[in-house]
């Protein structure tokens, strides 16, 4: 069986990588949904249980791997891992080509030393935030990049690797 790629997906600010504040994302532009839905679809995705908490059910066409350190959580529908080192092992036995990591703030900072591709959404601004997405200076390799524009924000897509 080939080992899945590990790949980060998140929609971030240029000026300070803001995700986040109060369990919210800070963007919610339709064209980075629609993407966020095409590229995961099909895959495995494990998420921290806030950020599961905050999309509020199970993604379909997806198997949903939680990260949680309460032994009582439980979801219909999903799969229950209690560290990023559990849910990688288990979606690992589900998944051969590739597995995205989607939040949240934590996840990402301790999965971004492992991951093989990021597909961001960088949306133009310094917006106030309590979550961020960690550096990822070290991911050099442009695969694709994409100038948009929504109801006056400006973003690119940027999928890079290391």
């Amino acid at each position: 069986m080939n080992k899945p790629k590990i790949s980060l997906i998140a929609a971030i600010a240029s000026g300070n990588r803001a995700l986040g504040k109060n369990n919210e994302l800070i963007y919610k532009i339709p064209e980075d949904l629609k993407r966020f839905k095409d590229l995961t679809s099909g895959h495995t995705i494990i998420t921290g249980r806030k950020t599961f908490e905050s999309i509020g059910r199970p993604l379909l066409n997806r198997t949903n791997i939680i990260i949680t350190r309460d032994s009582n959580f439980a979801i219909e529908g999903c799969i229950i891992a209690y560290s990023l080192n559990e849910a990688l092992e288990i979606a690992k036995s589900k998944e051969t080509e590739e597995v995205f990591i989607i939040g949240g703030g934590q996840i990402y900072q301790e999965a971004i030393s492992i991951a093989d591709r990021l597909y961001l959404t960088i949306v133009e601004g310094n917006p106030e935030a309590d979550t961020f997405f960690p550096d990822y200076s070290q991911f050099k390799k442009v695969i694709s990049e994409e100038e948009h524009e929504s109801n006056g924000l400006k973003y690119k897509f940027l999928d890079l690797e290391r």
